[in-house]
């Protein structure tokens, strides 16, 4: 081969490969709006639960029970 024919060869390889690359940028720059708004509301709902949860009178007890038995503690 030629010098010109593997300057040339080299160069379109090169193309391809920045080609390929920016693609794969774009295909995985991120989150698209939908599924920011898919989080923030499984997140709400989660913590909506967690605040049911922990508010509950059973859980309630228990967390003071811990915390007064902590206080309590000698050192």
């Amino acid at each position: 081969m030629s010098r010109l024919v593997r300057a040339r060869l080299r160069a379109l390889v090169c193309r391809a490969r920045a080609a390929r690359r920016q693609a794969v940028l774009r295909r995985d720059a991120g989150m698209v709006t939908s599924e920011y708004a898919m989080g923030i509301v499984a997140a709400v709902a989660f913590a909506v639960v967690l605040y049911k949860v922990v508010t509950s009178g059973a859980v309630s007890a228990e967390l003071q029970g811990i915390v007064k038995k902590a206080l309590d503690a000698r050192m």
